[in-house]
């Protein structure tokens, strides 16, 4: 029998974004199939003021408080709060910087956003995104060479989203849909420089996933056709024999996460250097 499912609150206070915070947050809360968290997220905490802000909210919904404060003072102030309301908190970054500073013997620099600074790693990021939306579904194929990875599947194979993942961690991404005859590029056929990743999935997936999609009204689209698994199933045939043929690994994301995938195409990417 399923336990009922009960909510708590979960305050994530941070001096910079909150995007660390969050994944730790998420990837904490997941493990809990009956607790759900609600989220409430208070970015650019950077004075005593605004703590004192955030925990007037806090004592009306009080709950778990994780945070990311650098700044030594503003941090003790949080701990103190918490331990007044015997709420629970943790500094997320405290235990990592403490092993850092154990290990490279010197304290960190304790700067705000420093992951967010705009150096070359921020613009290859920058243009990664660029050039993968200028690449989205078989746009501009003419210039593959220029990917540093390019995934090809049938529709409904997640390759946007995975493709903009990949692009936030800098990698240019183009994909290209595989249509059941239709050959692919010329110009991704003679690509050297870029890892090609076939994505896949089970006939069944990608019949559900389909069924929920809204779809435009077109002359030549057949609905039958489109989420018919036998119909399906030959298109996976077609799109297996293209990357049998032309030795492209095959990744199947049937109950792979986006963030999953993408592990494991940037592993076989490392690998294949």
């Amino acid at each position: 029998m399923n336990k009922p499912q009960s909510f708590f609150h979960l305050h994530l206070i941070s001096d910079a974004t909150g995007e660390t915070l969050l994944a730790a947050g998420r990837a904490a809360s997941a493990q809990y199939k009956d607790a759900r968290a609600i989220e409430h997220i208070y970015p650019l905490i950077r004075t005593e003021k605004q703590v004192a802000k955030v925990f007037e909210d806090i004592e009306e919904e009080p709950g778990i408080i994780l945070y990311t404060v650098v700044d030594q003072k503003l941090a003790r102030s949080i701990d103190e709060r918490c331990a007044a309301m015997g709420l629970p908190c943790v500094s997320v970054l405290e235990p990592v910087l403490a092993v850092f500073q154990s290990y490279l013997g010197t304290p960190a620099g304790r700067r705000v956003g420093a992951q967010h600074v705009l150096d070359a790693e921020y613009f290859r990021r920058i243009d990664a995104l660029n050039f993968t939306m200028e690449h989205d579904d078989g746009q501009l194929p003419a210039n593959m060479d220029d990917a540093d990875i390019v995934l090809i599947g049938i529709s409904r194979t997640s390759k946007t989203p995975t493709s903009i993942y990949l692009a936030n961690r800098g990698h240019k991404t183009a994909n290209i849909p595989i249509v059941l005859g239709v050959p692919l590029p010329e110009s991704l056929i003679a690509a050297s420089k870029p890892l090609v990743v076939g994505l896949i999935a089970t006939a069944e997936r990608i019949s559900h996933v389909r069924q929920n999609r809204i779809l435009g009204n077109t002359s030549s689209f057949v609905p039958n056709d489109y989420i018919d698994r036998a119909a399906i199933n030959e298109e996976l045939a077609y799109a297996r024999q293209l990357c049998t043929r032309h030795g492209w690994p095959m990744i199947d994301v049937s109950r792979r996460s986006i963030e999953e995938t993408a592990a494991a195409i940037v592993a076989l990417r490392s690998k294949n250097r």
